[in-house]
């Protein structure tokens, strides 16, 4: 039997009053939380006789250290950098100025340069680095200005008011310690926080379990396109020296995919000769049998991939979702209490494949707002709605616009999607149309009695890479590099709403995807003579990479993540 986690009720809470509240330590929220810090600064610098207090703004992050659950592939544009630390390439941890990239489309065995780089992926300018690393020492930036970051916990739920004639956030609950996997407590018990706050925002990353709450809460989608994902699997690896230069980057379509599917992959010379290599696949593609580990392990076959490899070692590894959605998927970001920041508002270039200084501007342009709330004691719609306003009338929206339709134009397979962008490059991002409709992602998910039993051309992208040790790797050999840890004694964080229809209806209709989509090998489907199918769902929750693929691609949405106890996950370190 299964058991999931559920809040502890009847137990009394500790009460901690806040102004502010971020959920969320990654590039976004301490954007948001150091900007906020200026803005303080520099009010009481020049109002001696109504200053402001950083004491009661807390940023929650749920890993056991700042930066620990953040990767990306990652270049990053200086743009919202510079605007909030000037000069700030003298001393980030900056693996390497962009000097070098091309584009290659691959067939099984041969690949073609692009003789000219597709504009939207021209990075001279950029800097390829560690996302970890990066949003660690924004972290310190953060903690010296005395604004408090609370490790190793997670926001569980929203607070909401009782007040239906002005519903809103007051305020985050952190996660209970010290449960067990049957949900009783253990000696070690420490119940979460009721966080009580002005303002509370969230910078979760893709698929915000809060994020989602209040999504649902206040059907905040309903005007908006569904936001659809792919998934990032990614490795770091050890090279020869002169095998990729520090500053090249390499983009590549095509192969292993077939036209059917949308996604790409990327290779990033580092410094000391480590290249971020990676393979985005989209969360929208029909056959369940599809692996996407098992998509990157193909792409590293490909000669001119593995002549690149060879000799090299893999020392990371890491998965994570990302929003493709563009700007027709980004649903209200503001609200009575609350502002959404960076991907978990779907603020990402699809076309660049490129988010983070789109969520650092989001974060400072919350912050803005958010200083002015503290300055009126006035947290309602009608303030912080401002950050909406802020956000439209930014380069956000100036950049997010011309790939307003980008990713809904492959929603009919490659070729289409190559007329759409090149039709949407030619009129600033409007296509055929000014807005292309959208169709969330699992919902592309064919039943295995409408697909070929031997897989057609997609066969060698379906099942488990079973990896030679070298340069493929089974997904529990990659997980392994991913440094995860689990509190194993808690309840599973996988929250299925009725395992029923994983038994029966799941494993007969679409053969069990979880067990593919899932790139950390948490979902398994163990013999059961009880079941009428002779197989039944079993977790293996520890293994999570907190990538939230399973939460977007169930094709019966009824998988929830939830954080588990705060301080467990992967370590991406140098990611």
């Amino acid at each position: 039997m299964l058991i999931f986690r559920k809040p502890i009720e009847g137990i009394e809470r500790p009460q901690m009053p806040a102004d502010v509240v971020i959920v969320g330590g990654g590039p976004a929220g301490m954007a948001c939380a150091l900007r906020l810090s200026q803005l303080i600064d520099q009010h009481n610098a020049t109002h001696p006789d109504s200053q402001l207090s950083k004491e009661n703004i807390y940023v929650l992050e749920k890993a056991r250290e700042v930066g620990q659950h953040c990767l990306s592939g990652a270049l990053l544009d200086p743009r919202s950098m510079r605007e909030l630390l000037p000069g700030f390439e003298k001393e980030a941890p900056l693996d390497a100025e962009v000097i070098k990239e091309a584009v290659y489309f691959l067939t099984e065995k041969s690949k073609f340069k692009l003789p000219i780089t597709p504009p939207p992926l021209r990075d001279h300018g950029n800097y390829v680095i560690s996302l970890n690393r990066f949003v660690k020492w924004l972290g310190g930036k953060v903690e010296e200005t005395g604004i408090t970051i609370f490790t190793g916990f997670a926001g569980s739920e929203l607070i909401f008011s009782d007040d239906q004639k002005e519903a809103r956030v007051t305020g985050v609950r952190t996660d209970d310690k010290g449960v067990d996997k049957e949900g009783h407590q253990k000696s070690n018990f420490e119940p979460g926080y009721d966080l009580n706050a002005k303002v509370v925002i969230l910078a979760e990353g893709p698929r915000g379990s809060l994020t989602k709450q209040l999504i649902n809460k206040f059907d905040l989608a309903r005007n908006a396109n569904p936001q659809t994902y792919g998934v990032g699997v990614k490795e770091l690896w050890e090279v020869p020296s002169g095998r990729i230069a520090a500053g090249e980057v390499i983009y590549t379509m095509g192969w292993p995919l077939t036209t059917k599917e949308y996604g790409g992959a990327w290779m990033y010379g580092g410094k000391d000769n480590v290249v971020s290599l990676g393979f985005v696949t989209g969360l929208d593609y029909a056959d369940p049998r599809l692996d996407p580990q098992r998509v990157l392990q193909d792409f590293k076959q490909h000669p001119f991939v593995a002549k690149l490899l060879e000799g090299g070692k893999m020392i990371r590894y890491g998965a994570k979702s990302m929003p493709y959605g563009g700007w027709w998927a980004v649903p209200p970001v503001a609200g009575n209490g609350w502002m959404i920041l960076g991907d978990s508002a779907g603020f990402v270039n699809s076309a660049r494949l490129k988010g983070i200084h789109l969520a650092i501007k989001s974060g400072m342009l919350a912050a803005e707002t958010a200083f002015e709330a503290l300055k009126k004691d006035d947290s309602s719609a009608a303030t912080l709605g401002e950050f909406q306003k802020k956000v439209e009338s930014s380069w956000i929206k100036d950049e997010l616009w011309k790939v307003r339709n980008m990713h809904q134009g492959f929603e009919r397979g490659f070729y289409a999607g190559m007329f759409h962008t090149g039709l949407q490059m030619i009129t600033g991002g409007r296509g055929l149309r000014n807005r292309y409709p959208a169709t969330a992602g699992y919902e592309h998910m064919r039943k295995l009695a409408d697909l070929p039993a031997d897989g057609g051309a997609e066969a060698h992208l379906l099942g488990p890479a079973k990896g030679d040790g070298k340069l493929t790797f089974d997904k529990l050999t990659d997980l392994y590099h991913s440094g995860t840890k689990h509190e194993e004694d808690q309840p599973a964080h996988l929250v299925i709403d009725d395992t029923n229809i994983c038994n029966t209806r799941c494993v007969k209709e679409f053969g069990s995807p979880c067990q593919n989509f899932c790139p950390a090998s948490v979902y398994e489907m163990v013999d059961d003579a009880s079941q009428p199918n002779g197989k039944r769902i079993s977790l293996n929750p520890s293994n999570c990479v907190h990538c939230k693929t399973c939460d977007i691609a169930d094709p019966y949405q009824i998988i929830t993540w939830v954080p588990p106890e705060g301080g467990g996950g992967p370590n991406y370190d140098g990611m």
